[in-house]
């Protein structure tokens, strides 16, 4: 028998995987073990890197402050963080402080040790702590959920992670830990920073205490880190919140509530045009529009599943339609009413209507529906994550014959459009059946997950698994489109259904005469229109493609006489359906370049004696960039095609 650190001598193995379980280094194996390496720049050896890097965080923290208690400190996208129970919040002053602190014990070299321990003997040993008193209270609930408690308490066996000097082979500071952990503190290295400061109730419930939580990052190199510093820079400048702001595109009234937008006139320009030209493509791909209400009596989500399975979702329900006589007694009994969280159920209900038959599959039912979602308001971000949302939502029915065709054929009008949208960066994700929380049996499963595997993996994009990741209904792929900086957004479902048709009893004549079930394909394209908006803004850092742009034109007049000039060129560009206007405002030339460059409008026409002489303008760019001399009708033609082939114009090269 030997443990990792005979097995490898590679300096970025920092874990291995051991008959398919992530253990230490440390970890004794024998030869009939099957062993993985884990190396610092995986996925598994990120959150390794993070998690211990979190703990070298909390050491600091009761170096410096004995009093604390400790909370939980998973690793997170990209980073950590680590929840503490103090008499005062932290500062930025703290922040530096707990650098400085985390440095020296980086540099000491502390080994991380695991330690399996009884209840009793977590008890007794961390008694000083009461957060951890009660994650080992919850040991077995926390082992069989996902939440962030597992990182302490998660798996068969409870164990303390000791941080050892390696000098004198004390234990100068322990934790309650699932592990794994890096052999020591010292492969944390110096790419590292403590990022900011935030509250959050202990267990994520509003009826516990607050903590203080500070949140870090940690990555393999001091370059790497400087690199995610840089896109997180630019990830600011694109925060679709700020520059929603900005442009006035949208904004979130204290009066209406957390996670309900409104959209300002720019904004609801762009919305528009979103979802005008998604109805265009929708039409033409053979889609039918319907529409329903907002809300249903509750039985239509008992039947469906969802108050089963998505309760904690929805909005609490409306008690209604409840008579009284005069004596106070009930003579007709109330009714539970819900908001929808899901379109689906209104749709199989209009496919229910009336017979159907072989001849009417596919039946492709589209919806721009608004739907409503109780997040939590720690969850709600932006446009990103709201309470009221409208999706582009489409349910097709058809045969099991020919499910496969039609899954293909909507996976492709899928990346078509996305691709007009400005998005072509992109890997398929297939997130397959939650044992906890499926309706349906495993035969069904099983089939719909082979199905839209083999379309997914015949599309030629990458595809990566999601285990467990899929609503109780169906298995499904999701499309990860890439930004222009990089990130990965979550954007369109395609979800295989076999289960909800059986619990609405839905039917079709099949063409032997006999009552068949359909197969329900559920497709959301953009996911929400408020969710899309928000990727889109930052995608184009707020500067939209000409076709999108609130305003596509401002004419710019060099002095007030040139103005009646500019005034025909708008005129005409308004009527081929140019958003197009004069800036007759009494600032100067100078200042309303700067005005409608910051507001990110595409085109800016000057014009003075010479333009006006020569029955020409003069063309600015976003970049700054100018191309003068331009004849009127070549300007009219270029800025009209450049909308109809939805263009991103930056520069004088790009129309």
């Amino acid at each position: 028998m030997v443990d990792g650190f005979e097995l490898f001598t590679d300096r970025s193995v920092v874990a291995m995987r051991v008959n398919g379980e992530l253990r230490d280094l440390a970890t004794t194996v024998t030869p009939t073990d099957a062993v993985e390496a884990v190396t610092i720049d995986s996925t598994d050896g990120l959150n390794i890197l993070r998690h211990s890097a979190a703990h070298v965080l909390a050491q600091a923290v009761q170096t410096i402050n004995p009093e604390a208690k400790l909370g939980i400190g998973p690793p997170v996208t990209d980073g950590f963080y680590y929840d503490f129970d103090v008499a005062e919040p932290f500062t930025p002053e703290d922040v530096k402080a707990l650098e400085k602190a985390m440095d020296r014990i980086i540099r000491s070299g502390q080994r991380f040790v695991r330690r399996v321990v009884t209840d009793d003997e977590a008890r007794a040993e961390l008694a000083d702590e009461p957060y951890k008193l009660e994650l080992i209270g919850i040991k077995g609930a926390a082992a069989q959920g996902g939440d962030n408690e597992s990182v302490e308490v998660g798996g068969a066996e409870l164990t303390i992670y000791d941080n050892v000097d390696p000098k004198t082979g004390e234990t100068v500071w322990k934790d309650l830990c699932r592990g794994p952990h890096l052999p020591n503190t010292r492969m944390i290295g110096n790419g590292y920073s403590l990022t900011r400061l935030a509250a959050a109730y202990w267990r994520g419930s509003e009826k516990n205490p607050q903590l203080q939580r500070i949140y870090g990052t940690a990555w393999p190199s001091k370059d790497e880190l400087r690199a995610y510093q840089a896109r997180q820079e630019e990830a600011a400048k694109r925060d679709h919140r700020k520059l929603g702001a900005e442009l006035d595109l949208f904004s979130f009234p204290e009066e209406i509530g957390s996670g309900l937008p409104v959209f300002h006139p720019r904004g609801g320009i762009i919305r528009q045009e979103m979802e005008n030209y998604s109805r265009k493509r929708h039409t033409e791909a053979g889609y039918d529009f319907v529409y329903s209400p907002h809300i249903t009596k509750s039985n239509l989500f008992e039947t469906s599943g969802h108050l089963d399975w998505y309760a904690d979702g929805m909005f609490p329900p409306m008690h209604l339609d409840e008579e009284r006589d005069a004596d106070g007694h009930v003579t007709r009994q109330g009714v539970d009413y819900y908001l929808k969280p899901m379109n689906c159920p209104f749709h199989n209900l209009i496919f229910r209507s009336s017979g159907r038959s072989y001849r009417d599959l596919p039946m492709r039912l589209f919806e721009f529906g608004s739907v409503y979602r109780y997040e939590k308001s720690g969850v709600v971000h932006g446009l990103t994550r709201v309470r009221g949302m409208t999706q582009d939502d489409a349910h097709i029915y058809t045969t099991r014959e020919n499910m496969k065709e039609e899954l293909t054929n909507t996976l492709n009008f899928v990346l078509q459009l996305l691709a007009d949208y400005g998005l072509e960066d992109y890997y398929l994700e297939l997130s397959t059946k939650d044992p906890k929380k499926f309706v349906g049996s495993d035969e069904a499963w099983d089939e719909a997950t082979q199905t839209l595997a083999e379309v997914a993996e015949a599309s030629g994009l990458e595809l990566v698994s999601d285990p467990g990741g899929a609503a109780f209904y169906g298995p499904k792929i999701s499309v990860q489109a890439r930004d222009a900086i990089g990130r990965t957004w979550q954007m369109s479902t395609i979800q295989l259904d076999f289960n909800l048709p059986e619990r609405f009893d839905l039917e079709y004549t099949a063409s032997d005469g006999t009552r068949q079930r359909p197969v329900m394909i559920h497709r959301a394209l953009f996911g929400s229109i408020e969710r899309f908006f928000a990727v889109l803004t930052e995608h184009y850092a707020g500067a939209f493609p000409v076709w999108l742009s609130p305003v596509q034109v401002v004419g710019i007049p060099v002095a007030e006489q040139y103005g009646p000039y500019l005034d025909e060129i708008i005129a005409r560009l308004k009527a081929a359906g140019v958003r197009a206007e004069v800036d007759n405002s009494d600032d100067r030339m100078q200042k309303k370049i700067r005005t409608h460059t910051k507001a990110k409008v595409p085109f800016q026409l000057i014009v003075g004696e010479e333009d006006r002489s020569n029955r020409s303008v003069s063309f600015r760019f976003r970049d700054g960039t100018q191309e003068n001399g331009v004849p009127v009708d070549d300007a009219v033609s270029r800025i009209v095609e450049s909308i109809r082939s939805r263009a991103q114009v930056t520069g004088q090269g790009q129309i």
